[in-house]
Parts: C-alpha cells; sequence; structure tokens
C-alpha cells in the first residue's frame, strides 16, 4: 500500500510539474544557466610563469608561477585576452580550459598598461578554441544584468551575478592614468576573477572584470570592468604591434613631483621636446639651464582641443582618443605669456608622448 502511494505521488508529480527540474526554474535563473553553460567553455584559467634564479651564480633559472587570474578566447578564435596586472612581468604563462585537465603553454604577445590589457598567444592548442561573443558597451543601461564568470580564489568556473549598478566611472589603471568609462556592478568579483569576462543576459561580453573596492580584500558588492569596447580597441594593435600604436606630440613631460617643486600646480611642463615630432615643429620649448646652471621652465601645456590640461592624466586623455592625421589645438604658457598653437599629429617612435 505504501509502495502505491509513493508511486501514485511521483506520477501526480510528473504530470504537474513535468519530468524536467528545468520547468521549476524561474525565467531568470534558465537565462544563468543558458549563459553559463555557453559562455564557459570560452572562459580559461591564466597562470603566469617567471623565471627565477636560486642565487647569483645560478645558471639555470627555474620557471615558478607568479600570479593568477582569469583570461577568455578572443573573437578571433586564436588568442586569449586577460589583464595586464595579472601577467605583469611575465612572458609565458599556463592556461587552462573548461573540463580540459591539461595546462596549455602560452606567451605574451602584446600589453596596453594604460587599459590594464593583455593578449596571449596559445604554443599548445586544444582541439577547438570556442571564441566569447562581443557586445556594444556603449549601449549599456544601468539596471541591466550582469554576470561574471571566473576562478576567484583559485575556484575554477564560478559564476556570479548582478546588475549594472552604474557606468562613466574612472578607476586608475596600472600605466598611472586613470581608465575612463568603467562598468560599475555588484555581480560578485574576487581575487582571481581579474581578465575574466562580465557578460550580459545574451551572453555577448560587455566587459573585462579589472578590480574591486573593498576593505576586506573580498567582494563588497562594488566591482569593476573596463567596457568591452576599450578592449576591442586594444586587442588588434597587440595582436598585430605588440602595443597600441596612437599619436604621439613628441615631448617628454615633467614628472609631478619635480612639477609640484616648482609650484606650478596646473598645466603639463614640457621637459624635453624630441626631434621630428609635431612638438617639434610648432617650435615647443623644454627646460634649460642658463649659465649659472639655474632651470628655466621652458612651456607648460594649459589646454588642449579646449579641454583644461592639469596634469598628465588629463593630457593622456585626450591623445588617447586622437587618430592619425588629425589636428590637435594647444595652448601654452611660455614666460607668463599665453600662445596659441595648431598642428598635425604623426607617428613618432617610442620614449615619446
Amino acid at each position: 500500500m505504501i509502495k502505491f502511494i509513493l508511486t501514485l505521488a511521483a506520477v501526480l508529480s510528473t504530470a504537474l510539474y513535468g519530468a524536467d527540474d528545468h520547468n521549476l526554474f524561474t525565467e531568470n535563473e534558465k537565462n544563468t544557466v543558458s549563459v553559463f553553460s555557453a559562455a564557459v567553455k570560452s572562459v580559461v584559467h591564466v597562470s603566469s610563469i617567471k623565471k627565477i634564479r636560486r642565487s647569483f651564480f645560478d645558471l639555470n633559472p627555474v620557471e615558478v608561477p607568479a600570479g593568477t587570474g582569469t583570461g577568455f578566447v578572443w573573437e578571433d578564435g586564436k588568442h586569449i585576452v586577460t589583464n595586464f596586472h595579472v601577467i605583469q612581468g611575465s612572458k609565458n604563462a599556463v592556461v587552462t580550459f573548461h573540463k580540459d585537465n591539461k595546462e596549455y603553454k602560452a606567451e605574451v604577445i602584446g600589453v596596453a598598461p594604460t587599459k590594464d590589457v593583455a593578449v596571449l598567444k596559445l604554443i599548445e592548442m586544444p582541439q577547438a578554441l570556442i571564441p566569447v561573443k562581443l557586445a556594444n558597451s556603449d549601449l549599456l543601461t544601468v539596471g541591466q544584468k550582469a554576470m561574471a564568470i571566473g576562478n576567484p580564489f583559485g575556484l575554477d568556473n564560478t559564476i556570479t551575478s548582478g546588475i549594472i549598478s552604474a557606468l562613466g566611472r574612472k578607476i586608475e589603471g596600472i600605466g598611472g592614468v586613470t581608465i575612463n568609462g568603467v562598468i560599475q556592478t555588484d555581480a560578485s568579483i574576487n581575487p582571481g576573477n581579474s581578465g575574466g569576462p562580465l557578460l550580459n543576459s545574451r551572453g555577448e561580453v560587455i566587459g573585462m572584470n579589472t578590480m574591486i573596492i573593498s576593505a576586506s580584500g573580498s567582494s563588497a558588492g562594488i566591482g569593476f570592468a573596463v567596457p568591452i569596447n576599450e578592449v576591442k580597441r586594444a586587442v588588434p594593435q597587440l595582436i598585430s604591434h605588440g602595443k597600441m600604436i596612437r599619436p604621439l606630440l613628441g615631448i617628454r613631460p615633467l614628472p609631478t613631483h619635480y612639477k609640484n617643486r616648482f609650484g606650478i600646480r596646473n598645466g603639463l611642463v614640457v621637459m624635453k621636446v624630441l626631434k621630428s615630432g609635431p612638438a617639434s615643429r610648432l617650435g615647443l620649448k623644454g627646460i634649460t639651464e642658463d649659465r649659472y646652471g639655474r632651470i628655466i621652465i621652458g612651456d607648460i601645456i594649459v589646454e588642449m582641443d579646449g579641454k583644461k590640461i592639469k596634469d598628465y592624466d588629463d593630457y593622456f586623455q585626450v591623445m588617447d582618443k586622437k587618430k592619425f592625421g588629425e589636428t590637435l589645438k594647444l595652448k601654452v604658457i611660455r614666460k607668463g605669456q599665453l600662445k596659441g598653437y595648431t598642428t598635425t599629429l604623426t607617428k613618432m617612435n617610442e620614449g615619446s608622448h
């Protein structure tokens, strides 16, 4: 009799709810499950590798793990994208994939510290690389769903869910300048998530998880991701050139701490003008010494394309958006006099700005 009752209950339960427990999920849960199932195949665990010498006379340095994070297969299906700070100081890394115990060796082929982006090329390849789908991060809206997949605290293939809490945030980048337009989310991001994808409800990558604000060092519901459109700008150049190629003015700025010693609060002090660049053609002046060894301040850039310049970060944000062949309008102070210039931006060698 008891067996008959249990069997009848099972039949009624199947009739009411269906044989598949998936039918009991809410639409939001179904979406999370679907996104994770599709996207996790494109998310990888990244371990950076450094060579160290055990003593001064050690002629055979050994490779040791230096740091861990997350990455994802780029849309070309050939490269891995992660944060620069995950592989900083390393030339090589080890990559592992979902449900694949093999460790695949990779080399760092390009970095953009000012964007906190790095690109890896696999030396060994799995049978198939499944690329992510990329969204247009210019179309994001505060309040829409956001999901992060990564390896927090080494726990592989972890998904967390939340919303886009804010847009247009600024965070301090590794390269000494701010990263603008950053996505803020309350989807849990912890150490190990860096370099992993932030996804929308369609499973498209909207950003690359980069940092958190937390007094404890773990998630406090305030995480930040570099918008995928910024990553899109950087990755093709890193693959082709190993670095970002952008227009340069052809100057070396005076570091801020030295500028402060001269009592200069606003503006970018030109320390040196490099030959054959736009600044040289304009006749901009760097720092010089008089016959008595006294320092003579040359030009101080105070405005670019109508934007006030207080420091190097302001200068970088303007130049970062410029393209080759575009004009740049400058206002500089020289010996207390305000002067205006207009120049066309061209390619220059490294070591200039």
